[in-house]
């Protein structure tokens, strides 16, 4: 079963908020905008403004959708997540960490990829241009290595 999900990326004057993933979570120290799981009956535009407020302790506005990518660890025929990817320079509020991780703000040329997961350096800069992304990477079966990829951008 394919677990949707959404990731947001918040910008302020040439920044980028940045989240390092808790010990024992999905991700576990990697630097990665904030976002989740979406729930039964919830939307993905619903979800990552759930879940950034959780996370962060901001409220998102006029969020832009620059469309999903899937992601598979190891071969199969379906994905095991589907993430929608979001951006905003709209919030209110002081970013606070959670039990997710810390956060930090990142200028767009101090953006720590080597610290992310592998497929970050491929998507994010179109997305941080405004632009639309879709494809898929494959990972290993334990997310270490990206093994191939196919991204669309618009």
């Amino acid at each position: 079963m394919v677990v949707e999900a959404t990731l947001c990326e918040i910008t302020n004057e040439g920044r980028l908020l940045l989240q390092r993933k808790s010990v024992g979570r999905f991700g576990e120290g990697k630097w990665n905008g904030p976002g989740g799981k979406v729930q039964p009956g919830e939307t993905p535009l619903e979800c990552v403004v759930r879940e950034v407020l959780e996370e962060t302790g901001l409220k998102v506005g006029d969020l832009t959708h620059h469309g999903a990518i899937d992601f598979y660890f190891g071969e199969k025929q379906s994905p095991d997540w589907k993430v929608h990817i979001y951006s905003t320079s709209t919030f209110t509020g002081e970013p606070k960490p959670s039990d997710e991780g810390e956060l930090a703000w990142f200028g767009y040329d101090e953006i720590p990829y080597a610290e992310m997961w592998q497929d970050d350096l491929y998507w994010l800069p179109p997305v941080l241009q405004g632009m639309k992304v879709q494809g898929f990477f494959v990972y290993d079966e334990n997310g270490g290595e990206l093994l191939r990829h196919r991204l669309t951008v618009e």
